[in-house]
C-alpha cells in the first residue's frame, strides 16, 4: 500500500464551521449560522492574543531613523513589540525596553545620541518612543513585531494558523459555539479546547537551550 505523498491538507473557513457544529451535535442551515460562527471565530482568534506567544505571527520590521524624531507611529495590525535594536555600520546594539513611567520620568526627551532605550505605547495604533532621539538620518531601527492573526472574512479563506494548530482551532470554534447553541456541552468542549490549546503551545515555544544555575551563598557560624 503506497503513502498518499500528499501533505497540504488544509481547512477553509466553511470547513471549520461545520466540524465545530457537528461535535455540537448540530448541522448548519442558515447563512445566519455561518455569520454567528464566524464571528465566534473572529472573536477566538483576538483571544489568542491574549493568551500568549503566537510565535508564527512573529514579524520582523525596520524603518529608517530621522533626526530628532523619537515618535514613531506602527501598523495597527502590532500587537506587542518582543525586542529592538539598533543597526549602525552593520552592528546591532540592543536596546532596553523602558516602562511607561520611566520613560515619563527622562529629564530630556529631546537629547540626542545612539537610541538605548524603548517604550511602546499600546494605544489601537501603537507608538513606539525610543530614547534618546536620533542623531542621524542613516540608523536602521529593527524590531520583532508580535501581529494580528488575519481575520476570517469569507468562508473560502483559509487562517494563518499553522498545520499543529488545526485541532486546537476546530475544538475551540466547537466551544464557542456551544455557548450558543449546545449548552449542554459547554463543559466538555471547553475542556477539550483547553486540552489542545496546551498541547499546541507547548509545541510552539522556542527551543533555544538554557541552563539553570544555581546560586551557592557561605554562611558563616559562630
Amino acid at each position: 500500500m503506497a503513502v498518499s505523498g500528499s501533505s497540504d491538507f488544509e481547512l477553509d473557513v466553511a470547513d471549520y464551521i461545520e466540524e465545530a457544529f457537528e461535535r455540537c451535535g448540530l448541522e448548519v442551515r442558515t447563512g445566519y449560522d455561518l455569520k454567528t460562527a464566524r464571528r465566534s471565530l473572529n472573536l477566538m482568534l483576538a483571544e489568542w492574543a491574549n493568551r500568549g506567544l503566537n510565535q508564527w505571527t512573529i514579524e520582523q520590521r525596520t524603518f529608517t531613523t530621522t533626526v530628532g524624531d523619537s515618535d514613531i507611529s506602527l501598523g495597527t495590525d502590532v500587537i506587542d513589540i518582543l525586542s529592538v535594536v539598533v543597526r549602525r555600520s552593520n552592528t546591532d546594539y540592543a536596546l532596553d525596553r523602558v516602562s511607561r513611567d520611566e520613560f515619563l520620568n527622562i529629564p530630556n526627551k529631546t537629547t540626542q545620541g545612539r537610541p538605548t532605550q524603548f517604550f511602546l505605547d499600546r494605544q489601537i495604533t501603537p507608538n513606539l518612543k525610543i530614547w534618546p532621539a536620533p542623531e542621524n538620518a542613516t540608523d536602521t531601527i529593527v524590531y520583532d513585531a508580535l501581529t494580528r492573526i488575519n481575520d476570517a472574512d469569507t468562508q473560502t479563506n483559509t487562517l494563518e494558523v499553522p498545520f499543529r494548530f488545526y485541532p486546537c482551532l476546530a475544538a475551540g470554534l466547537a466551544y464557542y459555539i456551544s455557548l450558543k447553541r449546545a449548552p449542554n456541552r459547554v463543559q466538555l468542549l471547553k475542556a477539550m479546547y483547553e486540552e489542545e490549546f496546551e498541547r499546541a503551545m507547548t509545541e510552539d515555544r522556542d527551543r533555544a537551550s538554557f541552563n539553570v544555575v544555581p546560586q551557592y551563598e557561605y554562611f558563616r557560624t559562630t
